[in-house]
């Protein structure tokens, strides 16, 4: 197993763990502890969603990395692509959209639910998957 190989596992399951633990985890249970409204709520989860972006950014890029020197199977490369382009949508196509609702929420408006809150978590599941298919694969590689 070369260096960039053994990266590339840590880094896969390293972003897998951070995205289920926040995603999946802290971000729903937050507005289930007492005292904790929707303004705290979204006050609090968009600090720790920009710091996990931040985060997710470096792991990808390392992965990038790792797989590329790693010369690793075509289905490790899919997956890990398939993660990266998800990371991107996000970014670029749902983020935006969410900040603004939240800015006008924390302004003290009333507005309805958010269908790209549901393309977020959409795209979460599937990155999930394609961590978790990456991560295996390259386990066995």
């Amino acid at each position: 197993m070369t260096a960039a190989h053994a990266v590339s596992i840590a880094v896969t399951f390293v972003w897998l763990g951070m995205v289920v633990a926040i995603s999946f985890l802290e971000a729903p249970l937050k507005f289930r502890a007492p005292g904790v409204t929707v303004r705290l709520g979204l006050g609090i989860g968009r600090l720790v969603f920009r710091a996990l972006n931040v985060t997710e950014v470096v792991w990808a890029a390392l992965l990038v990395a790792g797989l590329l020197v790693g010369g690793l199977p075509a289905g490790v490369l899919a997956a890990g692509a398939t993660a990266v382009a998800v990371l991107v949508v996000q970014l670029v196509g749902v983020r935006p959209r969410l900040t603004r609702r939240s800015d006008r929420v924390l302004a003290g408006e009333e507005v309805p639910r958010s269908h790209a809150h549901y393309a977020y978590i959409g795209l979460e599941v599937v990155k999930v998957v394609a961590l978790l298919v990456a991560g295996i694969l390259l386990l066995g590689a």
